[in-house]
């Protein structure tokens, strides 16, 4: 054994075994509190990621601060709130950010791509591929792309909702051994650290529980757009994807080294070892949820204990005005979700065909597209 290869068998799993990382960037990180963009802070941070590029790791870097780079730009006092404005904003704001990343990656011979995206490219099967087979070739070529999300087209009921949730996105689509969200505070605490002293960080998260979600809290930026509930519902998506994901001070960029280094630095997030495969990935959290279907106790144990699919006889409530095809949560009785899925009939014609049996469906609605409401091919259980 090398001397590399003896340094690397010490570190731990998440480390040792990664090969493809997506870092997200807040957007305190890359702008001040003005909003214009902190270019000290990117030439440092971008010299770190060039080292870890000569190391031969496939980098990803998830970038918020388009608006917070145009309100700089535009010498605006506060973040707007319209939607036309924060478009408006955004154009201005991207490419001045995509500028200086260009500029500082090639003082190290890197070259960079743009990738900007909309919920809807990851909604669509077809696009979420394409998607997927353009940043893998990207990564082939050892360019790093930069991925943000197309805030100038992006209206309330398509958007991701923040860039944590949509780097656990693009992990999970690139199939990624390592995500790393960078903000600016040292992980998950067991209190606000703001105002409770006593204040402790939980390194190590191995499972989910709501006690973990109390943890959360909001955030108080004039400019960004998460908090720490969001990191939260990004660590869920990673964990059940089969990705490590760690939440870490990024204020210091040489924070990256220690990270790579095996020291223990933020909040841990453990992958679960039974992970979702890539379709059940697209699924679960690349479609936005169309409503809720309740069910019975007799469909809850059918689907989770048997493997069955959601027939229309347990169907106890339908909520939400969903079509064919649209993606759906699966709860029981008390409104706790036990599986999503795409269902192969609407909202309308469920109400008509629920607590019936599937032979009961073409006499009640005078056709029959399926046996299954929900497919079990097209479903997955929590």
């Amino acid at each position: 054994m090398n001397q590399s290869d003896e340094k690397k068998s010490c570190l731990p799993d998440h480390i040792a075994n990664a090969k493809t990382v997506v870092i997200k960037l807040g957007t305190t990180l890359l702008t001040k509190s003005t909003g214009e963009l902190n270019f000290p802070y990117m030439e440092k941070l971008i010299s770190v990621l060039s080292e870890f590029k000569k190391r031969n790791y496939h980098i990803i870097l998830v970038s918020s601060g388009s608006i917070g780079a145009g309100i700089g730009r535009l010498k605006m006092s506060r973040k707007p709130t319209a939607i036309p404005e924060k478009q408006a904003t955004a154009a201005v704001g991207q490419g001045l950010l995509v500028q200086y990343y260009e500029k500082y990656f090639a003082q190290f011979n890197l070259t960079v791509a743009q990738i900007l995206l909309t919920r809807e490219d990851l909604t669509n099967r077809q696009r979420y591929n394409n998607a997927c087979n353009t940043i893998h070739t990207l990564l082939k070529w050892d360019v790093i792309p930069i991925i943000n999300e197309n805030d100038t087209v992006s209206i309330e009921e398509i958007k991701f909702g923040d860039n944590d949730h949509l780097s656990a996105l693009v992990a999970g689509l690139v199939d990624a051994d390592l995500l790393i969200i960078l903000t600016d505070i040292d992980g998950l605490y067991d209190a606000h650290p703001s105002t409770n002293k006593d204040a402790k960080l939980i390194q190590r998260v191995e499972e989910i529980t709501p006690e973990i979600k109390k943890c959360a809290g909001l955030t108080k930026s004039k400019v960004s757009t998460g908090g720490m509930i969001t990191k939260i519902q990004a660590a869920e998506i990673a964990i059940n994807s089969g990705i490590s994901m760690i939440i870490a001070n990024g204020t210091d960029p040489h924070n990256l080294h220690r990270i790579f280094e095996g020291e223990n630095i933020g909040t841990l997030f453990l992958p679960k070892s039974h992970s979702l495969r890539q379709r059940e990935r697209w699924i679960a959290y690349g479609r936005i949820i169309g409503g809720e279907i309740t069910i019975d106790e007799g469909a809850q144990k059918a689907i989770i204990s048997e493997g069955k699919s959601l027939l229309s006889i347990g169907i106890k409530e339908v909520k939400g005005n969903f079509d064919r095809g649209d993606m759906v949560l699966i709860t029981d009785s008390a409104g706790c979700e036990i599986a999503r899925g795409l269902v192969n009939y609407s909202a309308k014609e469920i109400e008509k065909i629920s607590q019936l049996p599937s032979s009961k469906i073409s006499e009640v609605l005078g056709y029959e597209h399926h046996e299954e409401v929900v497919h079990r091919d097209n479903m997955v259980v929590s």
